[in-house]
């Protein structure tokens, strides 16, 4: 089964839909760099309305060493996810379980990424290019999905609930993260859409 995360959130009402909907996991952004960013408080507040067995995952991207650690301390996510230049010694400090972002926008030459994080409990392939921020409603080439990676695999990158099961069947991923293929606009969640997009999941098995 191919597990979700909607993405983006700023709204407790649009997490908890979500939640209902059949998502396994939502997630905040609280890096400046993002036009979804929410703050310490907000995503507190989004992360602990969320109902048992639904992960949380709070975003970074090159932020410094004490905002992730107010964020561990605030917010108390499930996971973290790193989607800048972060190497996986600079991840790990913080032992506390962690994503990586790999940005797909160079296509194949983006691929020798996934070896450099053998710590992360995941790792993320996302459509922009390298330096940009996440959310961006890019694609890549799911077919440059490897298939001989350990750690378990999520596509990104401009997935809405008409492109989603044909790109779950040609990568092959654990897991799909969604934020503009939901939206009505950046960091608003639009019911009918977030629906739609994890029906078209649970119906690609």
């Amino acid at each position: 089964m191919t597990r979700i995360k909607c993405c983006g959130m700023t709204r407790v009402e649009d997490a908890l839909l979500a939640a209902q909907l059949g998502a396994d996991a939502i997630g905040v952004v609280l890096t400046a760099r993002s036009k979804r960013q929410v703050s310490l408080a907000q995503a507190k507040t989004i992360v602990h309305a969320m109902p048992p067995f639904v992960s949380t995952v709070a975003l970074c991207m090159d932020d410094e060493t004490e905002f992730v650690r107010a964020i561990i301390e605030t917010v108390r996510p499930s996971l973290l996810q790193f989607h800048g230049a972060e190497s996986d010694h600079w991840c790990a400090q913080f032992d506390y379980p962690y994503l990586k972002a790999i940005a797909m926008g160079e296509g194949a030459s983006a691929l020798p990424q996934l070896r450099a994080y053998p710590r992360a409990a995941g790792l993320l392939l996302d459509g922009h290019g390298l330096g940009e921020a996440g959310g961006s409603g890019k694609s890549f080439d799911w077919s440059l999905m490897p298939h001989d990676v350990h750690q378990p695999l999520i596509l990104a990158g401009g997935l809405t609930s008409t492109n989603v099961q044909a790109a779950i069947r040609v990568a092959k991923p654990w897991a799909v993260d969604v934020a503009s293929g939901i939206e009505s606009s950046p960091g608003i969640k639009d019911p009918a859409k977030m629906r739609d997009f994890i029906m078209a999941v649970r119906s690609t098995h």
